[in-house]
């Protein structure tokens, strides 16, 4: 049986701003979401970044509300987006810009570590969408400036990220100035139960669907490990990035420091780079993203809280320089690289002292990672390091604190600038649950 093409379902100028971008048919999650958003019912999505879930609901949401043009008043928006980070925020804001660029739908976006007077003064002038993150959307809600009393459409993007970052308490307060009658959407990479339950008390009698691209992505990424001593790590990934044909890597340290200084040591080789983390000014980390995306920076090094939050197309590589302390963290990152069908290729450093992180990262993946000896850099030291040579170095020595939380909850990272997410614990069944708190991002 023939699958109807979706898109066409779209009304003329959604469909052109989509044929501008290239797309002729849709990813499965847009094939199963669309028809039914665009029917107007409640949609409970478990998907992660990488399957088009963006475009997903972007493109009903313009559909249903240009169908049903109504002018907006100033401090109350038609629509609300709610998402965990403010770089998933600006690139759900790129997507509606994109895709309505031949409509008359406006939009904003708010988050903090920037001024909030243009915000204000955006929200003044009445505007149909506001993509927002927790903490700055409250903020100017308690100052008056927004009320979500005339919201039709909710998405709540990236729930199980939002229990991570210490966010439900923060969504429920924006769920409670909500109008009983809306219509509401609901993603998730995962399903705790902490999870689940805000989904039921949010949605009214919703089509679910399940998009579960880990598997796929996976198989569709070339993993090579490296063993190499900790003080060769920078000689090594220059190597790589010079020789070995990486035009746009991300490169994933443990700590900020440590992006701080991969990133000059790059630099002074030659190659185009920037650092991502949460000390980064917002300005700084817009820059830096638009120059990893227009190619003027070949290498983006990154902490944890680039991980999940952001999506760039035509990443052809992941260089995990410090390998991640949570083994679900590594899946996470070497996703970043073959995105929407394409490959990529994913290269991982282990010194000695990371001995004991790569044993749970095959663990994990239920593989052993394929070692790269033909280099000059191979360390066998490193490849044979067993008990104490192979248990991580103390934090004093690593740059950084107590492993576990103190249990006092997590900041705002839109308004402290920095990130604090729990790394989570795979069960049986796929579901994740809320484990340690990394404090290196």
């Amino acid at each position: 049986m023939k699958t109807t093409n979706v898109f066409a379902a779209l009304i003329e100028p959604l469909q052109r701003a989509v044929a501008e971008e290239g797309y002729t048919a849709p990813t499965p999650i847009q094939q199963q979401a669309i028809p039914c958003l665009l029917e107007g019912r409640d949609l409970l999505g478990c998907a992660q970044t990488g399957t088009g879930k963006t475009a997903a609901f972007t493109l009903p949401l313009l559909q249903e509300l240009t169908q049903t043009q109504r002018t907006a008043p100033g401090g109350k928006p038609r629509a609300l987006i709610l998402t965990p980070t403010r770089e998933l925020a600006a690139q759900i804001g790129d997507s509606i810009k994109t895709y309505g660029r031949h409509l008359k739908v406006t939009h904003t976006v708010i988050f903090g570590g920037v001024g909030q007077n243009p915000q204000v003064q955006a929200m003044r002038r009445g505007l149909d969408v506001v993509v927002a993150t927790p903490g700055r959307l409250l903020d100017l809600m308690d100052q008056g400036h927004i009320r979500l009393d005339q919201v039709e459409l909710f998405i709540l993007d990236e729930a199980d990220r939002m229990l991570d970052m210490g966010f439900i308490p923060s969504v429920r307060k924006v769920i409670a100035k909500l109008p009983q009658k809306r219509h509401s959407l609901f993603f998730s990479a995962t399903m705790p139960s902490a999870v689940e339950k805000l989904a039921k008390d949010l949605l009214h009698n919703p089509v679910q669907i399940t998009i579960d691209p880990g598997k796929p992505t996976v198989e569709r990424i070339g993993q090579k490990l490296m063993f190499v001593d900790k003080e060769n790590k920078d000689a090594l990934l220059i190597n790589l990035i010079a020789e070995h044909g990486m035009d746009k890597v991300i490169v994933f340290t443990r700590t900020k420091h440590g992006a701080d200084k991969v990133v000059r040591r790059l630099v002074a080789s030659g190659i185009p780079s920037f650092a991502i983390h949460g000390n980064k000014s917002q300005t700084a980390r817009t820059t830096a993203l638009h120059g990893f995306k227009t190619g003027k920076v070949r290498a983006l090094v990154a902490t944890d809280i680039a991980s999940r939050g952001i999506d760039v197309d035509g990443i052809t590589h992941v260089v995990n320089y410090d390998l991640p302390e949570e083994p679900e963290t590594y899946v996470h990152r070497i996703g970043r690289t073959a995105r929407a069908g394409t490959e990529g290729d994913a290269v991982s450093f282990c010194a000695a002292r990371e001995r004991d992180f790569l044993r749970d990262i095959e663990k994990l993946i239920r593989k052993t990672i394929p070692v790269e000896r033909n280099n000059k850099y191979h360390s066998e030291a490193a490849s044979r390091a067993v008990g104490a040579d192979a248990r991580p170095e103390p934090k004093t020595q690593r740059g950084g604190g107590q492993r576990r939380s103190s249990g006092r909850p997590a900041r705002r990272p839109e308004q402290s600038g920095g990130q604090r997410r729990s790394p989570r614990t795979v069960h049986k069944g796929g579901s994740f649950s809320p484990s340690r708190r990394s404090q290196h991002q």
